[in-house]
């Protein structure tokens, strides 16, 4: 700075002109500004502004001197000669400057005839111009301030908060004189609007996971509303230097602390954006948490966005708590919110007042929260208290409780599950609320259903019923954090919970189920076909009973409409409606459904497999989407994948024999071939199984197992049989066979999408090639056959595809079937 002091003073003795000193001192803004994330390293939160707030002062104070110089030459009057003053507004007045914020500055002066201050005023505001600074300014005469500070409420904000920088000492103390009466004007209005504002912006700038560090809840502005309103009543220069009775030394520390780190952050924000900016987004944390130090991971960033919220919500707490007792006889309380005040001083019974108040909607005054803060409490929750607790999820309105728990910061020890998810952020694309936030969103809509339909539901739920689905719906994600599944982990935290709480057993056994499926019907209704049967099958299988699929359509709507306002809409709103209607329909399909579960099950196994999770995106989705139930029910995960590989690498046809214990034939095929013609060259060997199951890619996987091995002479025979049967497509072939009309069964409405057939007979040479052949001829598609011989009889079961060509031609293929004799 003394060399830029230098060239200025060089510069005035050489007349040079304004825009050359502007030259000089924007190079040296421009320096300053490189080296401010060096400087911001070094530095405190607090201590950085000052810093800056200096290096601005000293910029002023030397653009002053110039002006001073310019005008009046080797003449200049002492500075409290000139009746001009240069002043600090807003966050500039109160050292708390950030680095791209507005230079709010006020030029005060007092009309003197002989000093024509006019022009020393535009030559300041010249030279801070071409200087390039972001300036936000106004010049008032000392006179006019009080009348003006009457026009806005944001000017008297401002000027309530000034601080001298450059000039005379006698206009400022005019200034603060009239700063002084600005202050006692109409106390009450002033609050008024100010806490008015405050609502405004609390509704603009929700508390989400890209806050507004300035204007949203908990922001700087609510700690610099404190500061506003303590100023108006005491003069102070800090929230700090408050009475005691109105800021407690035990409440100011953690306060302080937030807003230290709170302070980091937004000067951190302005440097990594190179511009004013006070909305945390989430594509900025990574860089953020960088400056302030964090690690370079997920966690890192999860850690920094998790301080922030915390830090906020501190903010928000003791903001809301000093200002109920600066403004006590100012401003009366809002009859609209209901508040609810203290009348205990012990933790239980101030949750019990709690309790008895949510038979309607309430707000917890302020001087409940300090109550609730500073209530008596059992280091953890007893039994006495876990039924208090309980009874929360009993009342009609428990989101007013859960608030009240959450912005008095007491949600961690009251509801321990809730623990590690309280102030986590969700960094899922989806999301736009910290876990717990979520989580109490979720109870507002659970409490507030605006679909009639799903009100009925829930209406007819018991009271037990409700407060379980309650409890649910408040910890579906209290699992998220961690390396296991949150799914797996929520389920586990509710049923400890749920038994502290001594809820019944099979109520905490429909809420794990809940928990463990909390995800599945949105991501169900919209990703998948839901006129596909074995997508509703699969989907009710999770939930066997009306009232679990109920209830999980309940727990869906509060879910979703948690994340944020648009997420449930009309468009998802039909289609998971479309999902529960479909599951109601087959609910009494028992069969059908226990499959269905089977498959679910093996289908968990099969994702937790580590060659499962080495197969591109694109294959999983393929291998879970196979349409026979059989590959799932019959084989072990690890078979699903090798069977699934070997199908991907398949072109046209793949087989494998083995003949250990007995013969197997395996074949993977996707061009068609003659099966009948095969079974029928191997006639002279028993066939006791045959597995054939509908892949994906129009491949089919066939598993034939004979009733002993063959010579090794005999292999080679048996895939020359396999090649020609890819080759004889329309071969006929002759039986001699003995089947009755009672020993097959065709049930076309097995389901929407396939029909079965059972056949039950005396096992003969060719049965089973001459029924392939026959649906062969006829065009129907199996999608899964099994295929099983015990003691010389038959019990084959065969699910086919509703193609039109099975269930049109029922008569047609009995009368092909029912044979006494067929040559």
């Amino acid at each position: 700075m003394d060399t830029v002091k230098a060239q200025i003073e060089e510069l005035l003795y050489n007349n040079a002109p304004d825009f050359e000193i502007a030259k000089v001192l924007k190079k040296d803004i421009k320096n300053y500004f490189y080296t401010l994330e060096d400087t911001f390293s070094n530095a405190g939160g607090k201590d950085f502004l000052v810093k800056h707030t200096k290096k601005i002062d000293s910029i002023l104070k030397m653009i002053y001197k110039v002006a001073q110089r310019e005008m009046f030459g080797s003449y200049a009057p002492m500075k409290n000669s000139i009746p001009l003053a240069l002043v600090a507004l807003g966050s500039y007045g109160r050292e708390q400057l950030c680095v791209h914020s507005d230079i709010d500055l006020m030029i005060v002066y007092k009309e003197v005839p002989g000093y024509n201050l006019k022009e020393m005023i535009e030559k300041i505001l010249y030279i801070l111009w071409d200087t390039g600074l972001k300036l936000g300014h106004r010049v008032h005469t000392v006179e006019e301030l009080y009348e003006v500070s009457k026009t806005d409420i944001t000017i008297k904000t401002a000027l309530i908060e000034s601080r001298m920088i450059e000039g005379s000492s006698f206009i400022w103390t005019e200034t603060q004189n009239a700063i002084a009466q600005i202050r006692h004007d109409d106390p009450q209005t002033f609050i008024r609007l100010k806490l008015e504002e405050q609502e405004q912006k609390h509704n603009k700038y929700p508390l989400t996971m890209e806050p507004n560090l300035k204007e949203g809840v908990g922001g700087f502005r609510d700690a610099n509303l404190v500061f506003w309103i303590g100023k108006v009543f005491y003069n102070v220069n800090s929230i700090k230097d408050l009475p005691i009775e109105i800021v407690d030394e035990k409440e100011y520390r953690p306060f302080r602390i937030a807003l230290e780190f709170l302070f980091r952050v937004r000067s951190a924000l302005h440097l990594a954006t190179a511009k004013k900016e006070d909305k945390l987004r989430l594509d900025l944390i990574p860089t953020i948490a960088k400056l302030l130090g964090y690690p370079e991971s997920k966690q890192g960033h999860m850690k920094f966005a998790k301080k922030v919220t915390e830090s906020l919500k501190i903010i928000r707490l003791y903001s809301a708590i000093w200002l109920d007792k600066l403004t006590k006889g100012y401003i009366a309380d809002d009859p609209k919110k209901n508040f609810i005040y203290p009348k205990q001083k012990e933790f239980n019974a101030l949750l019990k007042q709690l309790n008895q108040h949510a038979k309607q909607p309430f707000h917890a005054h302020p001087s409940f929260l300090l109550a609730l803060i500073n209530a008596k409490r059992p280091e953890r929750p007893d039994s006495t208290l876990y039924q208090t607790i309980k009874n929360i999820f009993y009342q009609p309105y428990s989101y007013s409780i859960l608030s009240t728990l959450s912005y008095a910061r007491l949600l961690k020890y009251t509801l321990s599950p809730i623990k590690k998810v309280v102030d986590l952020p969700q960094f899922d694309g989806y999301h736009q609320y910290a876990v717990d936030i979520h989580s109490i969103r979720c109870i507002y809509h659970l409490e507030h259903i605006e679909d009639e339909f799903i009100q009925t539901l829930f209406n007819a739920l018991s009271d037990d019923e409700k407060a379980m689905l309650k409890l649910v719906t408040f910890l579906h994600d209290a699992g998220k954090g961690r390396k296991r599944d949150h799914h797996f982990v929520g389920a586990s935290l509710f049923k400890v919970f749920a038994n502290k709480l001594q809820i019944k057993k099979e109520l905490i056994e429909m809420g794990e189920r809940l928990i463990l499926n909390h995800t599945l019907m949105s991501n169900i209704a919209q990703r998948e076909d839901l006129y596909n049967e074995k997508v509703i099958f699969s989907f009710a299988s999770h939930f066997p009973s009306k009232k679990l699929l109920d209830m999980i359509y309940i727990l869906t709507y509060a879910d979703m409409n948690g994340v944020s306002s648009d997420t449930y809409n009309s468009f998802n709103a039909r289609l998971i409606k479309t999902l529960y209607r479909q599951a109601i329909e087959v609910l009494d399909r028992t069969a059908m459904l226990d499959e269905a579960a089977k498959r679910a099950k093996k289908e968990s196994s099969l994702k937790k497999l580590s060659t499962f999770k080495q197969l591109k995106k694109s294959e999983q989705k393929k291998i879970l989407q196979i349409p026979s139930n059989l590959l799932f029910l019959r084989y072990r995960p690890q078979r699903i994948v090798d069977i699934s590989q070997k199908a991907f690498e398949t072109q046209e046809y793949e087989f494998h024999i083995s003949n250990e214990e007995y013969l197997t034939i395996e074949i993977i095929r996707r061009k068609p071939f003659n099966l009948g013609y095969l079974l029928n060259k191997l006639g002279n060997l028993d066939v006791v199984n045959m597995d054939i199951c509908k892949l994906f890619n129009d491949l089919k996987y066939f598993k034939i197992d004979f009733s002993h091995k063959v010579t090794p002479e005999e292999i080679g025979f048996i895939e020359n049989f396999i090649e020609e049967s890819f080759q004889k497509k329309n071969e006929s072939l002759t039986y001699d066979l003995h089947i009755h009309r009672e020993e097959i069964d065709i049930d076309c409405e097995h389901s929407q999408t396939y029909a079965i057939m059972h056949l039950k007979c005396k096992n003969q040479k060719g049965l089973l090639a001459y029924i392939i052949d026959i649906f062969d001829e006829m065009g129907i598609d199996i999608v899964t056959a099994k295929v099983h011989t015990l003691k010389n009889r038959v019990r084959d079961m065969f699910l086919i595809e509703k193609n039109g060509n099975f269930c049109h031609n029922v008569d047609k293929i009995l009368d092909k079937l029912v044979l006494e004799k067929s040559n």
